[in-house]
């Protein structure tokens, strides 16, 4: 997935393993009648993208076909070879995927991904001609600034220190403790978090690259934002309806930023 202009909006959204098959491709029909139902959307402005599970992603790429939505994947192998049970970047590429989550606070967890993990599966993905969707994002919550020196290392590290490489991420800045949790991160605070990520990344000529907001993000909170390039959802898009309202807020985002001067500078 080539990544479009810096001040593109992305929406997207993730259903780890909460659907079965059947359920997923009803409701990836779902989210393609409401990108449908919203031709502006084909303007590019606003990047609407869809991560289900791994099963599921040949049929989805079929329903997404001619569609702006881009196909996503949750995860992927650092190689081709003899991984038993893994699936690699240049098989996704094959089946239509687009983008793929790298880093995901589950996966670090539970699956023991490290840093040199992570950086192995991001060059991988690009050497695929994958866009790595890269999660990073504090444990507790700090100080906005704190918070934004964890992840710039967690950037660092993904990338092995090759700023060219980070030119090709999307960020998605989620804060652990704000995964699953009633109520998203605030948005004051995701936008200081941002700002001074962003203060970081200019020093490498970055501070363009998207960086979207997930951690129980959901209708409402688009609006509230600075400096924030979109949203990764979670079971509140679940609803198709709820990605359809966060498309809305997205266009309409992207319109009146349209006509200030100077932009937002996402």
């Amino acid at each position: 997935m080539m990544l479009p202009a810096p001040d593109t909006v992305f929406i997207g959204v993730s259903t780890k393993m909460y659907m079965g098959y059947a359920h997923s491709l009803e409701w990836v029909e779902q989210l393609v009648a409401e990108v449908d139902a919203r031709p502006a959307l084909t303007a590019g402005r606003v990047v609407p993208f869809v991560i289900p599970s791994f099963p599921v992603l040949p049929e989805a790429a079929r329903l997404l076909a001619g569609t702006p939505l881009v196909l996503g994947a949750q995860n992927c192998s650092w190689a081709d070879g003899p991984w038993t049970g893994e699936v690699s970047p240049s098989m996704l590429a094959e089946l239509g995927v687009g983008l793929v989550e790298i880093g995901h606070a589950e996966r670090r967890r539970y699956f023991g991904e490290d840093e040199a993990m992570i950086a192995l599966k991001v060059s991988a993905a690009v050497d695929a001609g994958l866009t790595p969707l890269l999660c990073v994002g504090e444990t507790e919550v700090l100080e906005p600034e704190a918070a934004a020196a964890m992840v710039f290392l967690h950037i660092k590290a993904a990338v092995s220190g090759d700023w060219s490489v980070a030119s090709q991420l999307v960020i998605a800045y989620e804060p652990v403790w704000a995964i699953g949790a009633p109520e998203p991160a605030s948005a004051e605070y995701v936008s200081r978090v941002v700002a001074a990520l962003r203060e970081s990344l200019a020093q490498h000529g970055l501070a363009g690259i998207p960086v979207i907001y997930g951690g129980s993000a959901k209708p409402g909170l688009l609006p509230q934002l600075d400096g924030v390039s979109g949203l990764f959802l979670g079971r509140f898009a679940h609803d198709a309806a709820n990605f359809g309202r966060v498309l809305d807020e997205a266009l309409s985002f992207c319109t009146a930023d349209a006509l200030k001067t100077p932009s937002r500078g996402r």
